[in-house]
C-alpha cells in the first residue's frame, strides 16, 4: 500500500530445529498503531527483533517506506528511523538513568569527543516528564530502581528518539496500574499527532483495543488474524484463541495416538 511505512513479506526465521517464524506478511500505515497479540512462544519478539535489525531473517524480505532494506544491525535500522523497546530493556544496571537514556546514542561536542553531560541530563529529565514518570535522581545507577521506573526509562528513550517507526515489546509487563495508565497516555497522544508510527505487542486485549488502530493475532509463527480494532473485540479475540487451542489439542491427542484410541 502506498501509505505504508513498513512491509514484512514472507519472513521465517528459525533457531536450529525450532521454527520460529513461518509466513508471516504484516504492514504498518503511516501514523498507524497496530497491536501485536499472542501466547508466549507464538513468535512476537523474534518478529520485533527482525524489524528493529537484532535479528535476521531466514527467508522473505522487508520493505521501508517502498523500497526493499536489508537491516544489518539495530544501529543501523535505528540510522533508518526504526526504534525499539526490547522485552529485556537493553539497559546497563551499572550505568546511571542518564546514560542508559543516551546509550550508543551520546551527545557529544565536536570536533572533540567530550560529552554533553548537562544537556544530556536536561534532556533525560524533560523525557520522564513527558510520560509523567518522577524520578527524583537521574544520577544512580539504573539497578537500584524498580521494574516500572526501568521500564520508563527504556519507553521513554525510544519515543523521545527521531525514530518514525517504534517498536513496543511488551511495555506495560513491568508497570503498575498507574504509570501503565501513563504509557497508554502517551500511546494515545503519539496516535493522535501522527508523526510515528508503532507496533506494540501487549497480552491484555482491552489495551490493545483502546490504543491501537488495527490488531494481529500471531499464531505459531503466523499472523492468522488482522483487522481494525473498530470492528473486533475482546469476545472475537477470545473465540479464535480458544479455537486454536482446541485444534492444538486435537493435533496433539493424534500424534501420540494416530489409531485415535
Amino acid at each position: 500500500m502506498a501509505e505504508d511505512v513498513l512491509q514484512v513479506e514472507n519472513v521465517a526465521k528459525r533457531f536450529g530445529p525450532v521454527t520460529a517464524l513461518r509466513d508471516v506478511n504484516l504492514h504498518l500505515g503511516k501514523g498507524e498503531v497496530l497491536g501485536l497479540l499472542g501466547d508466549n512462544g507464538a513468535g512476537k519478539s523474534t518478529l520485533i527483533k527482525i524489524i528493529s535489525g537484532f535479528q535476521k531473517p531466514d527467508e522473505g524480505r522487508l520493505l521501508l517506506r517502498g523500497e526493499e532494506t536489508e537491516l544489518k544491525s539495530v544501529d543501523h535500522a535505528r540510522s533508518l528511523g526504526i526504534d525499539c523497546v526490547y522485552q529485556d530493556l537493553a539497559l546497563v544496571n551499572e550505568l546511571s538513568v542518564t546514560s542508559n537514556m543516551f546509550l550508543r546514542r551520546e551527545h557529544v561536542h565536536k570536533p572533540f569527543p567530550i560529552l554533553k553531560r548537562r544537556a544530556m541530563a536536561r534532556d533525560t529529565r524533560k523525557a520522564l516528564d513527558q510520560i509523567g514518570i518522577n524520578l527524583p535522581r537521574i544520577d544512580v545507577p539504573v539497578a537500584r530502581l524498580s521494574g516500572g521506573q526501568r521500564q520508563a526509562i527504556a519507553v521513554a528513550r525510544t519515543v523521545t528518539s527521531d525514530a518514525d517507526i517504534i517498536l513496543l515489546d511488551e511495555p506495560l509487563a513491568a508497570m503498575g496500574a498507574k504509570e501503565g495508565a501513563m504509557i497508554l497516555d502517551l500511546v494515545a497522544r503519539l496516535r493522535a499527532e501522527g508523526r510515528v508510527s508503532i507496533i506494540m505487542i501487549a497480552h491484555n486485549y482491552v489495551h490493545v483495543l483502546e490504543a491501537c488502530d488495527r490488531v494481529n493475532l500471531i499464531q505459531d509463527g503466523e499472523i492468522t488474524f488482522d483487522k481494525p480494532t473498530a470492528d473486533t473485540s475482546v469476545e472475537e479475540l477470545n473465540e479464535i484463541v480458544v479455537e486454536e487451542y482446541r485444534r492444538a489439542r486435537v493435533a496433539a491427542v493424534g500424534k501420540d495416538d494416530p489409531a485415535g484410541r
